[in-house]
């Protein structure tokens, strides 16, 4: 079977899974399989539970043929500020120690203080699920809040270009491709913006989590 390419298995800050020739930093799913195995395309739902997460590209030299018939569907990421934009959550296999702490930084969040979710992660990821997509639009869900306050590593679009996902990384905003970053961009933005984020993990972040984000 010799599949299309590029494969549709690319993830963008909107949520949205792309074929695109530009590679990721990191790889994850959604619970199972999304794709069809003869076209290397997504069919139906982009999601079969609420486990979303994120893993690294090499782990114990564990090899996987990507798409294969009836297997969890292997998406990829530019970086983890991305990934966490779509939705997604560190892996506790792979990943275990950012995903351990990205829960007790998104229990002291969320849960107030000395709360954990160690033992109980599906309410981590009950909580995320209500906030990332519309179960009846299937579309991504965003809150607004304003751009002052969200912490580095939060993903927002300006009201002025709504379809260009902007990441916040000390102070500034970057302009985001599948390719990196197109450089600080100064625009004087104030006020209110749309948060791609979830909101629970922007306040994870803003109690001591910072992702990854592929800076030059």
């Amino acid at each position: 079977m010799v599949l299309q390419s590029p494969l549709q298995n690319r993830v963008s800050p909107f949520g949205e899974i792309v074929a695109t020739a530009e590679r990721g930093a990191l790889f994850g799913n959604r619970g199972g399989c999304l794709h069809d195995a003869e076209t290397g395309r997504i069919v139906g739902r982009p999601w079969t539970n609420s486990r979303w997460i994120t893993c690294l590209l090499e782990y114990k030299g564990w090899r996987r043929e990507v798409m294969q018939p009836n297997r969890y569907t292997e998406l990829f990421f530019l970086d983890e500020a991305t990934a966490f934009a779509a939705g997604h959550r560190p892996c506790f296999l792979c990943r275990r120690a950012d995903a351990t702490q990205f829960a007790e930084a998104w229990a002291r969040a969320n849960l107030g203080p000395g709360a954990t979710v160690q033992g109980n992660i599906s309410q981590l990821d009950t909580q995320l699920h209500a906030e990332r997509v519309d179960p009846k639009t299937r579309r991504q869900r965003t809150h607004r809040a304003e751009l002052a306050s969200l912490p580095s590593g939060a993903f927002v679009a300006l009201d002025s270009t709504p379809t260009q996902p902007m990441l916040v990384w000390q102070g500034a905003l970057y302009r985001w491709s599948f390719a990196g970053y197109e450089g600080e961009a100064r625009t004087g933005a104030e006020g209110e913006v749309t948060v791609l984020t979830p909101r629970s993990t922007v306040a994870a972040f803003g109690a001591g989590y910072t992702p990854t984000a592929a800076l030059a």
